[in-house]
C-alpha cells in the first residue's frame, strides 16, 4: 500500500514515519519550499504528544530541540498570580513537556523522515484528487499527477484536502487574536528574574503575553493581541520596528517585564492571524482523509495543536494496521479521535475568549480565574488531556 501525505509540517512527517512502521510506503508532498526552521515562534509539546513521538521512535528529535517546561503561571495585569498549572505527568523516562520553535521541530522531523528513507517533495502544491479505480490520483499546480492508494491531508487549517473531501466543509474561524513571537538575548533586560522551566503568562489590559526563560538565559516570548485580522497588504507595509513599537505600547499599563522584553528583543514572527476549526462533519471519503489541524484545529491557547496532530498520525497508522479495509480503518480512527479532539478545540476556544474580555470583563475574569485555578482547572482535572498515552503494541481502542 502506498500513501500520499500532504503537508510537511509536524503532522506530515510523523504520519509518514508511523505508516512506515506498519508497512505502508509514504511519500510527503509540501506546497512550500523547504524551510530552514528559523522563522516562527515557540510552543510547547505536552507529554501526550511526546508519548506519541516515542511510539514511533522519534522522541529524541523533540528532546534534542526542546527545553523542559513543567508549569504555566498565570498573572493579571497587576502582576498578581491567578493560577499555577503543572503541564501533566512526565513520561515514564522522566521527560516533561518540552518547549521549542515550532518550525525547527517540523524541519527536524522532516529530516528524520528522510533519514528513514521517506521521500519528501517540496514546492509541490496540491490542487485536488479523484478516486480512480482502486486508488486516488492527486493533481498538482504544475500540472503533474501522482497515484496512490491513500491521500492523507496534513495540510493545516486552510486544508485543500478537506475541501476535496467535502466542498462545503467549514473553513477556519478567526478567533479575534493576532500572534507575534520573539526572543530577547540573555542580559537584554538587566535584573530580570523569571522562574526556569515555566511559562509566565500575563493577562494584560490590552493583550496577552507569555515569556519563558531558556537554559541559556535568553527569553522567548509571544503576544496575542486582540484586533481585526491583519491583511496581506498591512503585513507587507508594516516594518518589524513598527510592529515591535506597537506591541511594547500594549503593555505599558501592566506590571511585569513584557514591555522591556519586547523593546530589547527581536521579532521572529509578526502578524500571524489565529484560527481554530471546530466540528468538521466529514473527515474522510473513499480513500481520502484529513488529520491534525486540517480536521480539528484548536486555538493556540489550548497548547495542544501539535500534540493532537502527532497523536493523529500515529493512531491513523495503527487503524490502518489493525483493520482489514481502508473504510474500516478510517471509521475506527474517527471513532477513536472525534470526541477527544473536539473537546480540546472547545477548551481552546474558552481559553482564547478569556484573552479578549475588555476592561470591565477582565475584572470578572480575574475573580473567576482565581477560583477556577484553585478548584476547577487543576492537574487532576486536566489529566484527560495531558495523560493520554498510546499503546502501540495493542489494537487501537475506539
Amino acid at each position: 500500500m502506498r500513501a500520499l501525505v500532504v503537508g510537511a509540517g509536524v503532522a506530515g512527517p510523523v504520519t509518514a514515519m508511523a505508516l512506515q512502521q506498519v508497512g505502508i510506503e509514504a511519500v510527503i508532498v509540501e506546497a512550500h519550499p523547504r524551510s530552514d526552521g528559523e522563522v516562527g515562534s515557540y510552543f510547547t509539546v505536552s507529554p501526550n504528544g511526546l508519548d506519541a513521538l516515542a511510539a514511533i521512535g522519534a522522541l529524541p528529535v523533540a528532546v534534542a530541540e526542546g527545553f523542559p517546561t513543567r508549569r504555566n503561571v498565570m498573572r493579571n495585569s497587576a502582576g498578581k498570580v491567578l493560577g499555577d498549572i503543572p503541564l501533566g505527568t512526565p513520561l515514564s523516562d522522566g521527560t516533561p513537556a518540552l518547549t521549542m520553535k515550532r518550525s525547527r521541530l517540523a524541519t527536524r522531523l522532516a529530516d528524520e523522515a528522510v533519514r528513514r528513507g521517506i521521500r519528501i517533495e517540496f514546492g509541490r502544491r496540491l490542487t485536488g484528487g479523484k478516486t480512480s479505480g482502486d486508488g486516488i490520483v492527486a493533481t498538482f499546480e504544475d500540472g503533474s499527477t501522482e497515484r496512490a492508494d491513500l491521500l492523507i491531508g496534513a495540510d493545516g487549517v486552510h486544508s485543500i484536502v478537506r475541501r476535496t473531501i467535502d466542498p462545503v466543509a467549514p473553513a477556519g474561524r478567526y478567533v479575534g487574536l493576532t500572534n507575534f513571537g520573539g526572543i530577547t538575548p540573555a542580559g537584554g533586560v538587566p535584573g530580570l528574574e523569571l522562574e526556569p522551566e515555566t511559562w509566565q503568562f500575563t493577562f494584560g489590559r490590552h493583550a496577552f503575553f507569555g515569556a519563558h526563560r531558556t537554559p541559556s538565559d535568553d527569553v522567548v516570548w509571544f503576544v496575542n493581541a486582540p484586533r481585526e485580522e491583519i491583511s496581506r497588504s498591512e503585513r507587507a507595509s508594516t516594518s518589524v520596528d513598527a510592529w515591535r513599537a506597537w506591541l511594547a505600547c500594549l503593555f505599558t499599563e501592566d506590571a511585569g517585564p513584557a514591555t522591556a522584553l519586547i523593546r530589547a528583543g527581536r521579532l521572529e514572527l509578526a502578524g500571524d492571524n489565529t484560527y481554530d476549526l471546530g466540528h468538521v462533519p466529514v473527515w474522510h471519503r473513499a480513500r481520502v482523509i484529513v488529520i491534525g489541524d486540517a480536521a480539528h484545529a484548536p486555538a493556540p491557547s489550548s497548547g495542544q495543536g501539535a500534540s493532537m496532530a502527532i497523536e493523529d498520525g500515529v493512531l491513523l497508522a495503527m487503524a490502518l494496521r489493525d483493520e482489514a479495509t481502508i473504510d474500516g480503518a478510517f471509521a475506527a480512527f474517527e471513532a477513536a479521535r472525534r470526541e477527544r479532539v473536539e473537546r480540546i478545540v472547545a477548551f481552546g476556544a474558552r481559553s482564547s475568549s478569556s484573552k479578549t474580555p475588555g476592561r470591565i470583563g477582565s475584572l470578572f475574569r480575574d475573580a473567576f480565574m482565581r477560583v477556577a485555578f484553585r478548584y476547577l482547572i487543576t492537574d487532576r482535572s486536566l489529566a484527560w488531556m495531558y495523560g493520554h498515552r498510546i499503546r502501540w503494541n495493542e489494537p487501537l481502542a475506539r
